[in-house]
């Protein structure tokens, strides 16, 4: 006879995270009587808090008009539009690039939690959004991931456990190439072209900042570039494809959330094909010091902003390091 006994349960999570889910604190196994198994919960590091279950055949009969979960709100950005069919502007026979553009975000998230009965009154969906945010941002479960040597990912997962402390975010570092993303206005003259970005892409990370890269047919000189947080980048054109080559990296920035580090040999290979109103944006990072094949991201598709504001970008404020010498527990953000 074997007996199983749960109790004294909490949220088990750190005092600066808790999620309002309740874990049992005291489990015992007995077998005949005899105690084989007596574990107690000190902390818990729990997220991303859903349930799956059937719907009985006579509640199925009952409604009428199905709509999203009860207990989940889905985010939808509604269908794709569709491709630009406007002709596109040149400059000096080649694509112009010049413009405003927004990026849409990668549509993987299953939205956030109503607040539940047992939930406190401080709770609200948003409250909820924000806390399981950290245990579904994409690079970490999503489909699209870089793939490691075997013997660097115990590495990975430990900075991802130490996210609030090791995470450059956390230490007022840029978010770097390719983190930072496509970006929001570029400049293109004959000679070369300006990139512009914003800030807060990536939960409240990166700032303000531009790029200014050469299409001249000038080559990598890395004897006399420094190391750099966007890389030291030249550009060429292939056909209607600005691609945009970088290398010589800061090796303290990240691929993304995750703990998904990089060396100082990381290149990273940016290509812009513009057609109509919309931009495909594609990425490839390779990394022979830390990734096991290079890493193809998802390409994303950036559209012209027709908002005659929407290219003035503001000041991204300051970053302040205050804490550090207090974090004792791992969160993820």
């Amino acid at each position: 006879t074997t007996e199983f006994a749960y109790g004294n349960y909490d949220d088990w999570n750190n005092p600066l995270n808790k999620v309002q889910v309740f874990y049992a604190g005291k489990m015992v196994e007995k077998r005949n009587g005899t105690v084989v198994r007596d574990l107690t919960t000190t902390e818990t590091e729990t997220g991303s808090i859903y349930v799956v279950m059937p719907v009985p055949a006579s509640v199925k009969a009952a409604i009428k008009s199905p709509g999203p979960s009860p207990a989940i709100a889905i985010v939808s950005r509604g269908p794709e539009p569709a491709p630009s069919t406007d002709p596109t502007p040149r400059i000096n026979g080649k694509p112009d690039l010049s413009g405003t553009w927004g990026a849409a975000g990668m549509n993987w998230r299953y939205g956030f939690r109503r607040c539940a009965p047992n939930q406190g009154a401080d709770c609200t969906n948003i409250w909820n959004q924000n806390i399981d945010f950290e245990f579904e941002a994409p690079p970490r479960y999503g489909p699209n991931r870089p793939i490691y040597k075997p013997e660097l990912w115990d590495k990975v997962q430990e900075l991802d456990k130490w996210t609030n402390k090791d995470d450059p975010v956390m230490t007022c570092l840029p978010l770097g190439t390719p983190r930072q993303g496509p970006p929001a206005r570029i400049y293109q003259t004959a000679n070369d072209v300006t990139f512009l970005y914003r800030a807060g892409v990536d939960g409240g990370g990166g700032y303000a900042a531009f790029r200014v890269i050469p299409t001249d047919g000038r080559k990598h000189d890395p004897q006399n570039a420094d190391t750099k947080f966007y890389g030291y980048s030249v550009g060429r054109w292939e056909g209607d494809t600005l691609v945009v080559d970088s290398i010589q990296f800061d090796d303290r920035t990240w691929l993304s959330r995750g703990g998904f580090f990089h060396s100082d040999e990381m290149r990273v290979i940016e290509k812009f094909t513009r057609k109509g109103n919309d931009i495909l944006y594609e990425v490839t990072v390779e990394d022979p010091q830390v990734l096991a094949e290079p890493w193809v991201m998802t390409p994303r598709t950036l559209r012209l902003a027709p908002n005659p504001e929407a290219g003035l970008l503001g000041d991204s404020g300051a970053c302040e390091v205050y804490e550090l010498d207090d974090i004792t527990s791992q969160i993820r953000h």
